[in-house]
């Protein structure tokens, strides 16, 4: 990673130091540090760094901004801001752990084109932050932003099967595919009539790891590697980002990746279904009926709304075995973003326990996550004169909890299920990294995972 992680202080290494808004006079420096901070307008404002002449004119240190509340993952602006170099925290952070990710988080550049990776910095960890766990939890977070970045001609349906399998070798989990028109033959019809369009043939991917004796913990992500909109085409401002589509996906790798390095006690299985929704004389149509792996049937009112055709079919079957967790990640739809913008995802669910357990987990790691209801009256509002029910509604209101409902259908007998709405992108940069693919809530879920299945 861009930033090294160390354990150990080196004797070149230089100090960093912790000032609260307006708290310079509280921050224990010495006088002539607290003079040219002064001079330089320097006031503990976030994210604000300082260079620290000394004697010899050599850098001696930074003063780092906090703000009036210091937020863990606000460290990362260090990671921009840092001359090359070690470093380490002359004041010990309130959250260790977390101001040391933050670092680690906001040092990321995607370099797969051509862009440079940047100076080297090395942060000596503060007591308190667990090397091991800081360094899976980066790689993971990591993957998720390489693959959601990596554009639709070298991240199709047969690239991220093969970004499957690399994870699956590191880790010594086995991979399944069912491609192509194998699809029919194991009903699995709706991820074949969604992708069955583009040259790159449509896929569910199953990955499984651990043991078979564990407790059962199935992902689920949305893998539309790009989306046209189908027949019903998006414009083409639409289109810029749909390169992104296939971020549910991308955030269950990396949630498989924290949960596999970190060897928790679980039965992993992953079901991706990897398709591209693009236009030819074999797209699914406008009014079309689709029968799904569950049996029911499905009126296609708009062939935009295609995530929750393929994720109906991969949950049906995650369902086939009752997990004791079933999570789906998807970048579903853009009522979501609208209700809470691009930083905060929704997710559902009618387990108020894991309910509990993902908003402290939330709270507790800076992971940003907010409870929807799965409101049942709207339920109607996917009804059809012609199959069990539609794939959108008439009026367009309420657009993410609908599309929860819609998914909900499809999980009958696991007890504990939770839909995330995610983003997946940065539209901007932050401390934590830059504009362009992020994991969301994948973090809160490792939590609450290691807790549930220590």
């Amino acid at each position: 990673m861009p930033v090294e992680l160390l354990d150990k202080k080196t004797a070149d290494s230089l100090p960093i130091h912790l000032v609260a808004k307006d708290g310079l006079e509280s921050a224990g420096l010495a006088q002539s540090v607290l003079a040219w901070a002064e001079a330089n307008g320097f006031a503990g404002d976030a994210g604000k760094v300082l260079a620290i002449p000394g004697a010899d004119g050599k850098l001696a240190g930074v003063l780092f901004g906090t703000g009036q509340r210091e937020n863990g993952l606000g460290f990362g602006a260090l990671a921009r801001s840092l001359p090359q170099g070690s470093w380490h925290f002359a004041t010990r952070p309130a959250h260790p752990e977390l101001a040391a990710l933050g670092v680690a988080l906001g040092g990321y550049v995607f370099t797969r084109y051509g862009k440079k990776p940047g100076k080297d910095v090395g942060l000596v960890l503060p007591e308190g932050a667990d090397a091991a766990r800081l360094s899976r939890l980066a790689d993971s977070i990591f993957l998720v932003r390489d693959l959601v970045n990596t554009p639709t001609n070298d991240m199709g349906p047969s690239a991220l099967e093969a970004a499957v399998r690399k994870l699956a070798a590191s880790h010594g989990a086995k991979v399944g595919v069912t491609l192509g028109d194998d699809l029919l033959d194991k009903n699995f019809p709706m991820i074949h009539a969604v992708g069955r369009a583009s040259a790159d043939a449509p896929r569910l991917i199953d990955l499984t790891w651990g043991s078979e004796a564990a407790p059962k913990v199935t992902l689920v992500g949305k893998g539309v590697c790009f989306d046209t909109g189908g027949l019903d085409i998006k414009p083409a401002s639409s289109m810029l980002l749909m390169k992104k589509d296939m971020g549910g996906a991308a955030n269950v790798l990396g949630l498989a990746s924290m949960i596999m390095a970190a060897k928790l006690n679980v039965r992993l299985r992953v079901l991706i279904p990897a398709v591209e929704n693009a236009i030819s004389a074999s797209a699914f149509r406008p009014g079309d009926v689709l029968q799904s792996r569950k049996g029911l049937t499905v009126e296609i009112g708009n062939t935009d709304a295609e995530g929750r055709l393929v994720l109906a079919d991969a949950l049906a079957l995650a369902d086939e075995e009752q997990p004791d967790l079933l999570v789906d990640m998807a970048t579903l739809t853009g009522a979501a973003r609208v209700a809470l913008g691009p930083d905060l995802p929704p997710f559902y669910t009618d387990d108020e326990a894991l309910a509990g357990e993902l908003a402290a987990a939330s709270a507790a790691v800076e992971d940003p996550i907010w409870r929807m209801p799965l409101w049942k009256p709207y339920d109607t509002k996917l009804s059809s004169k012609v199959a069990d029910m539609n794939n959108v509604t008439t009026d367009g209101f309420a657009g993410s909890v609908i599309a929860a409902l819609f998914l909900k259908r499809f999980v009958e007998k696991t007890a504990c299920w939770a839909h995330f709405d995610i983003f997946a992108w940065n539209p901007a940069d932050r401390a934590y990294g830059p504009a362009g693919g992020e994991a969301q809530a994948i973090r809160a879920l490792e939590r609450v995972i290691a807790a549930r299945f220590a």
